[in-house]
């Protein structure tokens, strides 16, 4: 590996080279998210089943979830990835002040989606759309996985926003300095870009099959 794709790492033992230290730190985060990747695949693999062999029942329960408000959070976290992105290049350019301020917006963003996710939920329960205990009808399963998924989603994202809103104060103090440990941006920005990759597959399956 270069010595250009080598930095942004604090050289830490039982390291040898900063290369080599760099290459550990993916390879943990991807096995991670490997691990969360399983995750939320078996709850995409039970909506796609459930779509597969109640496709009638499938639809009318998605056509009573708010389109509007999926589409709005879809958009949301679209543009927090931009910003997250922006914040890494940032990171690698040694611009702390700009790595704060993107990735304050992107974490702005975040709570937005929160929120409206909760403005969704209380017009579900609102509107008698809520999880249904024990035996379920093939209409009833999908808003149980509508839940499960959005719910699961939902936890994630507020971990990212921890996470970004620590590495912004870790940068703002200079305890994180960039760009000689611009790592720490990068890995933050890998995980938020993986709940937004996760809400991408999400969207479709949940507020798409629809009359």
């Amino acid at each position: 590996m270069s010595e250009a794709a080598s930095k942004g790492v604090t050289l830490e033992e039982p390291f040898a080279r900063r290369d080599q230290q760099r290459e550990a730190d993916f390879l943990g985060m991807y096995l991670f998210l490997a691990s969360e990747i399983m995750l939320f695949g078996g709850v995409i693999a039970l909506l796609f089943a459930d779509r597969f062999r109640h496709p009638g029942a499938a639809e009318q329960a998605a056509a009573r979830l708010n389109l509007m408000i999926g589409t709005a959070n879809t958009v949301i976290l679209l543009t927090s990835s931009l910003f997250v992105a922006l914040a890494v290049a940032a990171a690698r350019a040694g611009k702390a002040r700009a790595v704060t301020g993107w990735l304050i917006g992107a974490s702005l963003l975040g709570l937005a989606f929160l929120g409206l996710k909760g403005v969704e939920y209380a017009e579900d329960l609102a509107e008698g759309i809520r999880p249904i205990l024990g035996r379920a009808t093939p209409g009833a399963l999908f808003i149980n996985l509508y839940f499960t998924a959005t719910a699961l989603h939902a936890i994630h994202l507020t971990v990212g926003i921890g996470l970004m809103g620590w590495s912004a104060a870790r940068v703002g103090r200079g305890r994180v300095k960039v760009p000689n440990q611009s790592i720490v941006i990068e890995m933050t920005g890998l995980y938020w870009h993986f709940v937004d990759v996760v809400w991408v597959f999400l969207f479709p399956f949940l507020y798409l099959p629809r009359h």
